[in-house]
């Protein structure tokens, strides 16, 4: 299991206000993210899920019912998984904006940076389940 079972939304009853509205700010910026192609979308709806879990249990099952964006917030949250189809994405993006870093010719110093933290990104979700765990019986 990814994550240990939250406390109910009143446990945080002096972050609400501050979960609440950030949860409501990384909803805009994961809608900006399926709207604008520079930016990925669904890290900012499994944060959002994240900070309504302390706020808002209606909006968090918003969010993991959806119907288009919902499995894929619950399968990270629950499992760290990652979709096949998603991760060629994620890896081709990456491998695409290296090339355009290499195409800007940036100093010696960037160029190897952007490549390890690529790199090191790329391998992340490379590695992640695909699904839930299978159990042998």
């Amino acid at each position: 299991m990814m994550t240990s079972p939250d406390p109910s939304p009143q446990a945080y009853s002096m972050t609400r206000p501050f979960f609440f509205v950030l949860g409501l700010v990384f909803v805009g910026l994961g809608i900006a993210g399926y709207i604008l192609p520079v930016m990925p979308g669904t890290i900012f709806l499994i944060l959002a899920a994240g900070c309504f879990a302390r706020s808002s249990r209606r909006l968090e099952a918003w969010i993991e019912n959806h119907p288009k964006y919902g499995p894929t917030v619950v399968a990270w949250r629950r499992h760290g998984a990652i979709p096949r189809k998603v991760k060629y994405l994620a890896i081709g993006m990456m491998a695409l904006s290296f090339v355009v870093v290499s195409v800007a010719h940036p100093p010696a110093l960037w160029f190897w940076l952007t490549a390890a933290v690529l790199l090191s990104c790329a391998l992340f979700v490379a590695t992640r389940p695909e699904g839930p765990k299978k159990t042998s019986a």
